[in-house]
């Protein structure tokens, strides 16, 4: 008889609870979306199809207002934590191994593993004594904050591609008597883009979604789009917060979607 490989599929019931998981997964969000076109003013009982809801986000001016803040946040604190993740990548990858690489790794990646709330209570501890000293209250702690948070996110697909490059076109260059640096611009870099691109969005993806970290770090009045949101929340569940969500869950979408597409393999 010819061997059978086994497969999960065929396990009694995986259909079922495959079926299950997803519902409990996507169910809730999708109810969100179908919500945000209800035409009144409950998230609970439908009264008709309606886009009334999302010009009146729009036309929300502090929506607007903390929709920039949130924009600004992420953008610079994902160019930032980028930017480090790819000298530590290049710096854990094109070196040999060395005592302490193990230590060096789980170092770079210890907001994933530390409960976000310690994360930011350290973070507070830390932003509120340069706040007495310096006096200073901007939006530079928030940045550098999502920022040191996000560095994991984007060094772990920066550090995959590397290891996945072939290491004979640097040496190559190296060869050809290319200086270290021009081997980096003209042969590392344009390989690396995808994985550096890839880093960059899953990095803004996170600081924008970001709640806990920016409710202990920020100061009054820098409100980002998730907070805000929670904060309408906790006042009165309004149809507009659905809208919001459904366009936050977009370009969330958006985002993910180009960042499996630069970090598939291709044949």
């Amino acid at each position: 008889m010819a061997r059978r490989d086994f497969s999960a599929s065929r396990i009694p019931g995986f259909a079922t609870v495959a079926v299950l998981v997803f519902a409990a997964l996507y169910l809730p969000i999708l109810m969100l979306v179908i919500y945000s076109f209800n035409a009144g003013d409950s998230i609970a009982i439908w009264e008709g199809f309606s886009f009334k809801w999302y010009p009146v986000a729009w036309n929300n001016e502090q929506v607007r207002e903390v929709t920039f803040r949130s924009l600004t946040i992420a953008t610079m604190a994902s160019i930032i934590a980028t930017t480090v993740a790819t000298m530590a990548a290049l710096g854990t990858t094109r070196r040999r191994g060395t005592k302490g690489q193990t230590f060096i790794y789980v170092m770079i990646n210890q907001p994933l593993m530390v409960p976000e709330i310690v994360t930011a209570v350290a973070l507070l501890i830390f932003f509120a004594s340069i706040k007495v000293a310096t006096g200073y209250q901007g939006l530079g702690y928030l940045i550098t904050a999502h920022a040191a948070f996000c560095i994991p996110f984007a060094y772990l697909p920066i550090r995959a591609r590397l290891e996945g490059m072939d290491r004979t076109l640097e040496i190559a260059a190296a060869d050809l008597y290319a200086t270290p640096w021009q081997a980096f611009r003209h042969v590392t870099l344009p390989l690396l883009m995808p994985g550096i691109a890839a880093g960059l969005m899953l990095a803004f993806v996170t600081s924008l979604d970001d709640v806990v970290i920016t409710l202990f770090v920020k100061s009054a009045g820098q409100d980002t789009l998730p907070t805000y949101m929670l904060a309408q929340i906790r006042r009165s569940v309004s149809a507009e917060v659905n809208a919001i969500s459904t366009l936050l869950l977009l370009l969330t979408v958006i985002l993910l979607t180009a960042f499996f597409l630069l970090t598939r393999k291709r044949d």
